[in-house]
């Protein structure tokens, strides 16, 4: 029998200590996980699990319950969500006055209440599990999947399901060429954008000369819209230090650091207390689980900066300095943090590596395409159904993420394009909406793969706007170190800008793309060099929307203010008055029982009349 809080002294100790707990959990018959994840959380989920406890203290049955505080299970758009095993049973959008019931007739009574469940708008079928429901059961869950089942506080939780076990099978019995063997094997590729293979970085970092190599967990992350590294680290934190720990096994690194935004202070204290716990057990520090390998880690909070996402620039904020790229004709494996070996990854890159120890590297290898293997975790968020965090296989099509994952487009508008890659990628039209997701695909189509990110566009969505959006996130998140970047941005963004205003020339779309060739072609880091994307992507794709804008002064989208006009529906007109009376600059004229009209000349189009309107009656035209 192991101690509940011994230290590991040999690789033998986790897998009798992981027996131990799985023997102990069999002897709780019931079980609530509650998603703590900032999404649910934003709802007030916390205030469940104390509801949740507070009801298992108040009980007066003799049932053992065990509450859990659990990571992100993904399904965003229907938190706060609650899972009640045995049964695996999915509620989804709990509310406070929703625990007692629950509590009542499913965890003591062993019913199932049918209005908490999920259910399919197509068909109209409940589901009861998580894997009936096709948001879950067309992803295949690899980095995710012990998100929702452990409490990401608790290394108890981790080691219970397998944790640990893979660094434990690398220190026993693996060499450090032979664990580089096995991540090349998987052709693992960087997941945070680059998509450079993970197994020859780290060969490299390993053959580099020199003492003090170094280990870094990108989890910068700044993408708008993004949130795929943030839930690993909330949900599974200690999934992130075990293959940062393999890693610098392999590598012969004995610091490693976690680079996190500060905008994340859950995962950030998670991350804490997983290191702490896991310095106790002996898998941190000197001599790590008995052998004469030792290695620790320690977490540094970014400022915020979109371009400390980008390693030399990361590398630069780590050392104390400003967060500016530098020119890479020296390769980071070779001279990276303090002029030493260094191997960066990102949160997801990482955690794929307890995986690939324990399955093999031809397991992972079978997932996936011929060059891009693996799966690939998404935030589908925009005009969409079901917005959430999503893991795929590489190679599944944008269509089945966006129609049969993301449940299609909301209120059954039509699909426009879908932006992937963050604010550096492109956007992809309709015509391509088969094509597969991998990293070379992507990039033919002018998008890339990115860290993650994916946003659903819909008709109403001005592609123009979309690259002005971008383009201005990148030129404010610019170090400014570089001219093309500095000045180049500064003047894509003012010709798009002009080109929504209504005031575009003749030669703009020449400019921009003369701008972007520019940018390409002499930019210090990746974010300069792929920043007119966007720009780029959505010109291929959609330019007779930006000729309409420049040629006719008319936004087909009705999105850009002064390119189009409101018009009263005379026959959905109701001339009930609303917006006659909400009209600011008294634009709107009619009588009762007389359909209302709008005066051009006084219309600011400042848009009160078409909110306001309960009958859709005023146009955008």
């Amino acid at each position: 029998m192991i101690s509940t809080d011994a230290k590991f002294t040999s690789p033998n100790d986790i897998a009798a200590f992981a027996r131990q707990l799985r023997n102990k959990s069999k002897a709780i018959p019931k079980v609530v996980r509650v998603c703590i994840g900032t999404g649910c959380a934003a709802k007030d989920s916390r205030k469940l699990y104390e509801l949740f406890q507070e009801a298992a203290r108040k009980s007066s049955r003799d049932v053992r319950v065990e509450t859990k505080n659990v990571g992100c299970h993904g399904f965003c758009e229907r938190g706060p969500i609650v899972v009640i095993d045995p049964g695996e049973i999915f509620y989804q959008q709990v509310e406070e006055p929703d625990v007692a019931e629950i509590f009542r007739e499913t965890i003591l009574g062993g019913r199932i209440l049918e209005r908490l469940l999920f259910e399919d708008p197509l068909t109209g079928k409940k589901a009861t599990k998580a894997a009936e429901i096709p948001f879950y059961n067309v992803q295949k869950r690899v980095v995710l999947s012990a998100n929702g089942l452990i409490d990401p506080t608790q290394i108890t939780d981790y080691l219970a399901a397998g944790g640990y076990s893979a660094l434990a099978k690398v220190i026993s019995s693996m060499s450090p060429e032979q664990v580089i063997e096995q991540v090349e094997e998987s052709h693992l590729r960087g997941r945070g954008g680059g998509g450079f293979p993970t197994g020859r970085k780290w060969r490299s970092c390993r053959e580099a000369s020199g003492n003090g190599k170094y280990i870094i967990c990108n989890g910068d992350e700044g993408d708008p819209g993004a949130f795929m590294d943030r839930s690993i680290m909330e949900g599974n934190p200690h999934s992130v230090i075990e293959g940062m720990i393999i890693g610098a096994y392999a590598v012969g690194a004995e610091q490693g650091y976690i680079y996190v935004r500060n905008e994340y202070p859950l995962a950030v204290r998670h991350l804490t207390g997983a290191i702490a716990q896991t310095r106790k057990r002996g898998l941190l520090g000197k001599n790590i689980l008995g052998s004469n390998f030792s290695f620790d880690i320690r977490i540094n909070r970014g400022g915020g900066a979109f371009v400390c996402g980008e390693s030399s620039a990361l590398i630069a904020s780590l050392e104390g300095k400003p967060g500016e790229p530098r020119a890479k004709y020296v390769h980071m494996v070779e001279s990276g943090l303090h002029g030493k070996p260094t191997v960066l990854n990102n949160v997801e890159t990482w955690t794929n590596v307890p995986k690939i120890i324990n399955n093999g590297g031809k397991w992972f290898a079978d997932i996936g395409t011929e060059k891009s293997k693996g799966t690939k975790v998404f935030s589908l968020v925009g005009k969409v159904v079901n917005t959430g965090l999503v893991e795929v296989p590489m190679g599944i099509s944008l269509r089945r993420i966006v129609e049969e994952i993301g449940g299609g487009v909301k209120d059954d508008k039509k699909f426009k394009a879908v932006q992937t890659g963050g604010p550096s990628g492109g956007c992809i039209p309709a015509e391509h909406l088969d094509a597969r997701v991998d990293f070379d695909e992507l990039t033919k189509l002018g998008s890339m793969m990115g860290s993650g990110g994916m946003i659903v566009m819909d008709e109403d969505t001005c592609m123009v706007q979309v690259a002005r959006y971008f383009t201005e996130f990148l030129q404010k998140e610019s170090c400014g170190k570089c001219t093309p970047c500095r000045e180049g941005l500064a003047q894509m963004l003012h010709i798009l800008t002009r080109i929504t205003k209504g005031e575009g020339q003749a030669d703009d779309l020449d400019k921009l793309k003369a701008l972007a060739e520019l940018l390409e072609g002499t930019a210090l880091c990746a974010l300069g060099k792929t920043a007119a994307n966007p720009i780029l992507s959505t010109i291929r794709y959609f330019q007779a929307e930006y000729e309409a804008h420049i040629q006719q002064r008319r936004c087909p989208a009705k999105e850009c203010k002064g390119l189009f006009r409101y018009k009263i529906d005379e026959e959905a007109c109701k001339a009930c008055g609303i917006c006659l009376k909400n009209c600011p600059v008294d634009a709107i004229v009619g009588e009762k029982k007389v359909p209302h009209k709008i005066i051009q000349e006084k219309c600011t189009l400042c848009g009160t009349c078409w909110d306001k309107c309960p009958f859709s009656a005023v146009l955008k035209v």
